[in-house]
């Protein structure tokens, strides 16, 4: 937190700030550590707030994770959408939200790789609803957005599951070790997410 300056005391942060500011931490240890892992005092020191203050916004770990998975669907839906507002006419819907995926959300993992975990505590009955949701609203989103027909969809979200589940692994790191790794990487973030020409 800065100092306060010569002209007065600093102003106290907006709560919706303070809000967002605790989010973007808890992403970050969430994706870094997992559910189990991830700790609301870790959430708290990265955030630069006190534990306390973390659950008495949030209400505790179940609900900070929940909140901050639906923080990362709602971030991404925006980006897919500013995409197709925004592609050039040469560039199909399709692949303007590979380009997303492939170009912004692979090279800054913590987003998937939150999303990941969330869909591994899909057994949990307090995640299982929004995690399952999260699926099925991508899915939708691609079929809105683009026109694509349930198969090009699919395989955009299960190329997208993918791209996740390679980043959760850390495959990207090991494949100067692997020549098989490197070509199932190569094929998925260096090549066409199926569908993504059409």
């Amino acid at each position: 937190m800065a100092e306060p300056t010569a002209s007065g005391p600093q102003r106290r942060m907006p709560a919706q700030q303070r809000q967002q500011q605790i989010l973007d931490a808890a992403v970050k240890a969430f994706a870094e550590y997992g559910y189990s892992g991830a700790t609301t005092d870790q959430i708290a020191r990265l955030a630069g707030v006190s534990q306390p203050y973390v659950v008495r916004m949030f209400g505790g770990k179940h609900a900070l994770f929940i909140a901050a998975h639906t923080y990362v669907v709602d971030r991404i839906e925006a980006m897919f959408r500013d995409a197709v507002a925004q592609r050039d006419a040469s560039v199909s819907p399709l692949a303007a939200l590979q380009q997303i995926y492939i170009g912004q959300l692979v090279p800054d993992p913590n987003m998937l790789k939150l999303i990941q975990h969330g869909y591994t505590m899909a057994f949990d009955p307090q995640f299982g609803p929004a995690v399952r949701n999260c699926l099925v609203r991508t899915y939708r989103l691609v079929r809105e957005l683009t026109g694509a027909t349930p198969e090009q969809a699919r395989d955009f979200v299960a190329a997208g599951l993918l791209v996740n589940t390679m980043i959760t692994l850390q495959l990207l790191e090991v494949t100067s070790d692997d020549p098989y790794a490197a070509e199932l990487v190569q094929s998925v973030i260096d090549g066409a997410v199926p569908g993504s020409a059409n």
